[in-house]
C-alpha cells in the first residue's frame, strides 16, 4: 500500500481547524455589553453589580492595568433555538497561548451568585440544555485587566509589575460576546478526533496501531460533509467506534489523573489578586465536579483555601460541599507552597503545623503528603519535619527543569540528614499543568524511569496560575484515554490513591540521599535581598516573642498572644511562598513584602519589650536578655543577667600601612586596601588566610543569564570579575576596636566596620551597600588556608555536607549553594566558620598554590546583591546592610552557636534582677528552636530541640517550673508513639533526652 500518513495527517489538521471545530457553535447572536471600570482597587461584589455600567462594543479596548471592569451582558435566548443546549461565549481579548498570564473573570448571577470563571481555555457559560426558548439572559463578568509580564519576548524589562508605574493605557481588545448553540456531537467528534491524532503522532510508523487509526481517521473526514459538518457528525464519529474502543495492553502505564491548578499565591500578579485567581478556578472547579462524576480536583495551600473562605463565602458553600463529597481534595498540608531551602528550622515546621490544622479544623481532613510541584529544589533537612507533621509523601516536578543532570529516579526514597526516609514521587509527564494531550501522555510513558518494578505515575492536570484549572475537555480526552490501545490508561484519583497503588508496587525503591538540588534558579537563594532580610529577621523575632511571652505568662501571668502570634506566622509563612522569599516576583510583590515586614517587626518588637519588662519588674539594674539557645557574656540561654565583661582589643598601626586588631586570641591584619591579609589564631598558631590572598574582598561579575532573570545565575558569570580593592578610606573606628572602610565603584559605595571584640574569637564584618548597579553580581570572598574535601552548611534542623571539588558533573553543577547561618570548613582539629545574618547564597571552591607552601586555598564566598531587571527593572537599587562574621579555629559547634548569635543580638532592659530561664539543656548540641504555649491554650510548655553538631547526645532539660508530665508530640502537638530509638525519662522537672544525630523532638510539659 502507498505510503499516505503525510496526506492524511495533513488532511486532518485543516478539517478539524476549519471547518469542524468552527462547527462546534453553529449557531449565535450577539450579546449587549455595558461595563463600568471600578476606580482603583477592586470593590465588593455588591459595589460591582449595583454600579451603573456603560455600553461597550466588541473590539473597543477596555482595562487599565491592574483594573477592574465589570461588563453587564444581556440578551434573549431566540425562539427557535427552542430544545437546543445554548451557551454564551465571553471573550475578553484572550489569547488561547496564555492561560494564566492575562485577563481572567468571574461570572455572577444578577444575585451575586457566582457561576464560573472565564479564562483563555474556558470562555463559556452554560445557559440551559436545553433551553426553551425567549430565556432573558443577564450575566455579570469581574474582569481583572492584569497586565501580560511574561509576553511572547519573555524577560523583557517593563514598568507594568507594579501599579503605580504601570500606566492606564487599555491592556486588550473586547471579543466575542455572544449567545451560541453549542452542537455537543460535534464537540464530541473534535474530542474524539483530537485524541486519535495526538495519539497516532507519538507511536512509531511501523506500528500497526497507527496504520489502524490513520485508515479510521481517514474514513471518518470521508464522512463529514464540509458544507453540513454538523449534519454528518454524527456519522463520522460512528467510523471512530472501533478505534475508539480499542482496549489497552495489559503493560500500558497506567496515569492517574490528579485535576490541579498550580496558582502562584503571588509572582506576576500581587497578592490581591491570588485572592480572586483562587475564587475564579475553585468557582470552576466545583461547577466541573457537579457536571462530570469521576472527575477529582486537588487543591493546595491552606492560605489559599482560607482565602476563599474569607473572601468568597458563597464560592467556599460549594467547596465545602465538594470537599464533602471526597472528590474537591485538601492537598500537601502546608500553608503554602514555600520555597524549602531558605525558610528557617521553625518555619519550616510551622508551614506544616498550620496547613495541616487548617484542614483539620475545617474539614477533618489530615493528608499524608506534602505537595510541592514547583519548588527551586529540597533542602536536606525536609524529610523528617514532613515525618514529624505526620505525612509520609511527597510530590515535586521541578527537579525535570535541571540543566545539567538528569535525575535517575521517578518514585523513590527520600532520605534526610537524619535518617529518615519519605516516599517520593515526581511525575514524569514533566509538567505541573498537564492537558492530556497526547504527547503528554506518551512522554510520561516512555520517560517513566521505573519501568519493570512499577507502572504508575501522576498527572496533575489544568491550568494554573489564573488558568482556570482543569477543562471540560481535558475530562472528556481522560475519558477516551481510560483504556486505549497504544496509550498509557488515565484515571482520575485523589493523591492519596496514588500513593497508596505506587507504595504498594514498588515497596522497595532506590534511595537518594541528601538535597534535591535544583540545577536551576540558583540565583533566587540572593535575589531580592531585602525580602530575605525580612524573612529571616521575623523568623527570629518570632522566635523571641514567643520564648519570652511563654516565660512571662509562666512566671507572671502575662497574657500570651496566642492570636496575634498565630496571625504573625501565617504572615511569614505566607511571604515564604516560592517566588516572593526567593525574590522573583514583581515589583509591587516586594514592595508590600517591605512594608508588611516592617509592620511584623514592630509588632513582635511591641511583645517582646512587653514581655521582658514583665518579667524584669521595676528596677534600675541594667540587665542583658539573651534569646540564643546557647549562653554568652556569662548570661543563660533564655534568661536575663548583668552580663560579665573583660578583656580587650588593642588597635595599632599595621607596619606596611592599615591597622593590627589584637584581643589575645585573635590578631587581625587589615592592610590599607581595607583588605584582611591575615587573621590568626594565636592560641593555635595557626593562620587563617591562605598565603599571599585577602579576605573581606569584595567582588564584583557582570550578571546576564541567559533567561529567568531574577531566577537564574549561569556558570559564565565567573569568567569575568572585578575585585574591588581600591578604597576611599581605611580609619580606626571610634570605639577602638574596630576599622572602618569605604570604597567606591560604579554608581554605588560601600561602607565596611571591621569588629574585633574583646574576648571573642571572631571578626565581625559589618556592610552597608548603597547599590546602583545593573545585572551585576556582588560577592564577598574568604579565601581560607584550609584543606577540606567537604564543607557543611546549615540547613533546617541540621547542617549538611557538600563537596569542595567537581569530579562529576553533579558537583559542578552546585556552583551556587544555600546555607542559613553558617558555613563550617574543617581539617581535623581546626576549621573555620562564616556566619551571616541574612544571607543565603554562597559559593566555595578551592585551588592549589603553585608557590610556596603549595597548599590548598578554600575561598567561601558569600552573594551580597545582585541586580536583574526582570520581572522587576529595579531590583534591589538602594541601601542595604549585612552582618556577617569570619570565625577562626571553629567547630561545628563553634559554627552553630556563632550563627545563632549574630541573628539574636542581645536586648538591654533595666529591672529588678536576673531572670531565670523557661527551660535549659545541659549539652550545647542540642538546640532548643521553640519554647511556646501550647497552641490549644491549655497552658501547657512545648519545647522543641534538635541534636545540632552531627553525633548522639544524652542530654537533660531541666524546666524551670513544676511539671506534671511529659509527652513527646508530633508538629502539631500531639502524642506521638513508636519510636523505639527515643527515650525520655522524666523526674520532675528534670527530663532526660536521648537524641540520634540531627533528630527534632517536639515535647509537651505539663505545667504542675
Amino acid at each position: 500500500m502507498h505510503d499516505d500518513r503525510d496526506l492524511v495527517e495533513a488532511r486532518l489538521k485543516r478539517v478539524l481547524d476549519e471547518r469542524v471545530r468552527p462547527a462546534v457553535y453553529p449557531e449565535s447572536v450577539p450579546l449587549d455589553v455595558a461595563v463600568w471600570n471600578a476606580p482603583g482597587e477592586p470593590v465588593p461584589v455588591e459595589e460591582g453589580l449595583a454600579a451603573e455600567p456603560e455600553p461597550i462594543e466588541v473590539g473597543a479596548r477596555w482595562g487599565a492595568p491592574w483594573g477592574t471592569s465589570w461588563f453587564r451582558v444581556t440578551g434573549t435566548v431566540p425562539e427557535e433555538w427552542a430544545g437546543k443546549t445554548v451557551e454564551a461565549i465571553l471573550d475578553l481579548g484572550f489569547d488561547e497561548n496564555m492561560p494564566g498570564f492575562q485577563c481572567e473573570g468571574l461570572v455572577y448571577r444578577p444575585d451575586g451568585t457566582p457561576v464560573k470563571g472565564l479564562n483563555p481555555r474556558n470562555q463559556w457559560v452554560r445557559i440551559g440544555a436545553p433551553v426553551e426558548g425567549g430565556e432573558e439572559v443577564r450575566l455579570h463578568v469581574e474582569a481583572a485587566s492584569n497586565p501580560v509580564i511574561f509576553g511572547p519576548r519573555p524577560f523583557v524589562p517593563t514598568r507594568l509589575g507594579d501599579k503605580d508605574t504601570a500606566g492606564s493605557e487599555p491592556q486588550y481588545t473586547l471579543a466575542r460576546m455572544d449567545l451560541a448553540v453549542l452542537d455537543e456531537t460535534v464537540w464530541d467528534l473534535v474530542l474524539d478526533l483530537e485524541v486519535l491524532g495526538e495519539l497516532m503522532a507519538e507511536l512509531p510508523v511501523e506500528s500497526p496501531r497507527r496504520w489502524e487509526i490513520l485508515r479510521a481517521v481517514d474514513k471518518a473526514m470521508d464522512a463529514i460533509d464540509l458544507q453540513d459538518v454538523n449534519g454528518t457528525a454524527q456519522a463520522a464519529r460512528s467510523r471512530l467506534t472501533d478505534v475508539l474502543s480499542a482496549p489497552a495492553v495489559p503493560s500500558a502505564h497506567r496515569i492517574s489523573a490528579v485535576g490541579h491548578a498550580h496558582i502562584d499565591s503571588a509572582w506576576l500578579w500581587p497578592l490581591r489578586e491570588t485572592v480572586r485567581k483562587v475564587a475564579r478556578t475553585t468557582s470552576n472547579m466545583t461547577a466541573l465536579l457537579e457536571d462530570e462524576p469521576d472527575f477529582v480536583f486537588a487543591m493546595s495551600q491552606a492560605q489559599q483555601w482560607a482565602w476563599v473562605r474569607d473572601h468568597r463565602p458563597e464560592v467556599w458553600a460549594r467547596v465545602k460541599k465538594a470537599v464533602a463529597d471526597g472528590r474537591f481534595v485538601p492537598a500537601g498540608g502546608m500553608w503554602v507552597e514555600s520555597d524549602t531551602n531558605m525558610p528557617g528550622s521553625e518555619a519550616m515546621a510551622r508551614q506544616f503545623v498550620h496547613g495541616k490544622r487548617f484542614f483539620l479544623d475545617e474539614f477533618g481532613v489530615e493528608n499524608d503528603e506534602a505537595w510541592l510541584p514547583d519548588t527551586f529544589g529540597f533542602a536536606a533537612g525536609l524529610p523528617q519535619i514532613i515525618k514529624a507533621a505526620g505525612a509520609k509523601y511527597l510530590l515535586t516536578q521541578k527537579i525535570s527543569w535541571s540543566q545539567t543532570n538528569k535525575f535517575p529516579h521517578h518514585t523513590f526514597r527520600w532520605e534526610g540528614i537524619d535518617g529518615t526516609r519519605i516516599f517520593t514521587h515526581f511525575p514524569p509527564v514533566d509538567t505541573y499543568n498537564c492537558s492530556m494531550k497526547g504527547s503528554e501522555i506518551a512522554h510520561a510513558a516512555r520517560n517513566f524511569k521505573d519501568k519493570g518494578v512499577a507502572r504508575h505515575s501522576l498527572a496533575p492536570t489544568g491550568w494554573g496560575d489564573g488558568g482556570g484549572g482543569t477543562t471540560r475537555e481535558m475530562v472528556a480526552k481522560a475519558a477516551r484515554l481510560r483504556d486505549l490501545e497504544g496509550s498509557a490508561t488515565v484515571e482520575w484519583e485523589t493523591p492519596q490513591a496514588f500513593f497508596e497503588k505506587a507504595e504498594a508496587e514498588n515497596p522497595r525503591p532506590p534511595v537518594w540521599v541528601g538535597e534535591l538540588y535544583l540545577e536551576l534558579h540558583r540565583a533566587t537563594l540572593t535575589s531580592q535581598a531585602r525580602t530575605k532580610q525580612g524573612n529571616r529577621r521575623s523568623e527570629h523575632l518570632l522566635r523571641e516573642a514567643e520564648l519570652w511571652a511563654a516565660t512571662a505568662a509562666v512566671r507572671a501571668g502575662f497574657p500570651y498572644p496566642y492570636g496575634d502570634l498565630d496571625r504573625i506566622w501565617k504572615t511569614v509563612l505566607l511571604h515564604q511562598f516560592h517566588d516572593i522569599l526567593p525574590g522573583s516576583s514583581i515589583a509591587w510583590v516586594h514592595r508590600e513584602a517591605r512594608a508588611t515586614y516592617d509592620r511584623v517587626a514592630a509588632e513582635l518588637n511591641g511583645i517582646i519589650d512587653a514581655a521582658q519588662r514583665t518579667l524584669a519588674g521595676e528596677g534600675d539594674t541594667p540587665l542583658v536578655f539573651n534569646s540564643a539557645p546557647h549562653s554568652r557574656a556569662g548570661v543563660e540561654a533564655g534568661a536575663a543577667a548583668v552580663p560579665a565583661t573583660g578583656g580587650r582589643t588593642d588597635l595599632t598601626p599595621r607596619p606596611d600601612g592599615g591597622h593590627v586588631l589584637d584581643n589575645g586570641l585573635l590578631r587581625v591584619e587589615i592592610d590599607e586596601r581595607g583588605l584582611v591579609v591575615s587573621a590568626y589564631d594565636l592560641a593555635a598558631d595557626r593562620e587563617t588566610i591562605a598565603p599571599g590572598a585577602a579576605g573581606n574582598l569584595l567582588q564584583l561579575h557582570p550578571d546576564l543569564p541567559n533567561m529567568w532573570d531574577a531566577w537564574d545565575v549561569d556558570e559564565f558569570y565567573r569568567n569575568t570579575v572585578t575585585d574591588l580593592t581600591d578604597a576611599d578610606e581605611v580609619a580606626p573606628g571610634d570605639d577602638g576596636a574596630s576599622v572602618r572602610i569605604t570604597r567606591s565603584f560604579g554608581s554605588s559605595r560601600v561602607t565596611q566596620v571591621l569588629t574585633l571584640a574583646p574576648g571573642e574569637r571572631r571578626l565581625e564584618v559589618d556592610t552597608e551597600v548603597d547599590w546602583h548597579e545593573t545585572e551585576k553580581f556582588l560577592k564577598l570572598a574568604f579565601p581560607l588556608d584550609v584543606h577540606a574535601e567537604r564543607y557543611a552548611s546549615e540547613t533546617q534542623f541540621g547542617h549538611f555536607h557538600r563537596p569542595t571539588h567537581t569530579n562529576t558533573s553533579w558537583e559542578a553543577a552546585k556552583f551556587e549553594a544555600c546555607n542559613h547561618r553558617f558555613v563550617h570548613l574543617e581539617e581535623p582539629g581546626w576549621g573555620v566558620a562564616v556566619v551571616n545574618d541574612s544571607t543565603y547564597g554562597h559559593d566555595v571552591t578551592r585551588t592549589v598554590r603553585t608557590e610556596g607552601d603549595a597548599g590548598t586555598t578554600t575561598t567561601v564566598r558569600v552573594s551580597l546583591l545582585r541586580a536583574p531587571r526582570f520581572p522587576d527593572p529595579e531590583t534591589d537599587q538602594g541601601v542595604h546592610r549585612f552582618r556577617h562574621a569570619l570565625v577562626p579555629g571553629a567547630g561545628i559547634g563553634d559554627a552553630v552557636r556563632e550563627g545563632w548569635r549574630i541573628n539574636l543580638p542581645e536586648r538591654r532592659v533595666t529591672g529588678a534582677g536576673e531572670v531565670a530561664p523557661l527551660v535549659t539543656a545541659d549539652r550545647d548540641a542540642v538546640v532548643i528552636t521553640a519554647v511556646k504555649l501550647a497552641d490549644d491554650g491549655s497552658g501547657d510548655v512545648v519545647v522543641r530541640l534538635h541534636e545540632a553538631h552531627g553525633g548522639r547526645v544524652r542530654c537533660t532539660l531541666t524546666a524551670g517550673f513544676p511539671v506534671a508530665g511529659v509527652a513527646v508530640t508530633d508538629l502539631l502537638e500531639r502524642p506521638v508513639t513508636g519510636d523505639g530509638e527515643t527515650a525520655v525519662e522524666a523526674d520532675g522537672d528534670r527530663i532526660g533526652v536521648r537524641l540520634r544525630p540531627f533528630q527534632l523532638m517536639t515535647l509537651r510539659l505539663k505545667r504542675a
